[in-house]
């Protein structure tokens, strides 16, 4: 006779598995959560990025030259514009028969989000055509 319980049975030494159900609930609404925001994680500004070749500058007159300092400040044609001013020009340009080139010149130290931002405003009032304008690498 050995020694055991009288509320312990012989059916209970048979179950030593471990329940799966609790662990397949937890990742079924983690892969919900997974594909209810994969879309919101990718909003990316789409851009025709150009070929790697050098142009020079071209004088156009229509152009507009949005510059970002490296504290984030815009301007507008080297004049200093905020936030308001700057969706005010933007809708200026788009409502022009001939709609501009914008040429974008950003401080290599501006947060990324500072460009995103012009881009996405001058993008959403039909500007498509949006240069970077960079600095030539010096050959040594």
């Amino acid at each position: 006779m050995s020694m055991s319980s009288p509320f312990e049975s012989q059916d209970d030494a048979l179950l030593n598995d471990i329940n799966m159900t609790p662990f397949i609930d937890v990742m079924l609404v983690l892969l919900i959560v997974f594909m209810i925001t994969l879309p919101v994680i990718n909003h990316a500004v789409k851009v025709d990025l150009p070929r790697a070749n050098v142009e020079k500058i071209k004088k156009d007159p229509q152009a507009v030259d949005i510059s970002i300092t490296a504290t984030g400040q815009i301007n507008w044609n080297k004049e200093a514009v905020d936030d308001t001013q700057l969706a005010a020009r933007l809708d200026t340009a788009a409502a022009e028969e001939i709609r501009p080139n914008i040429r974008l010149f950003a401080d290599q130290a501006v947060e990324y989000g500072r460009v995103a931002y012009v881009m996405t405003s001058a993008q959403q009032r039909g500007l498509s055509k949006i240069d970077f304008v960079l600095q030539p690498v010096k050959n040594p």
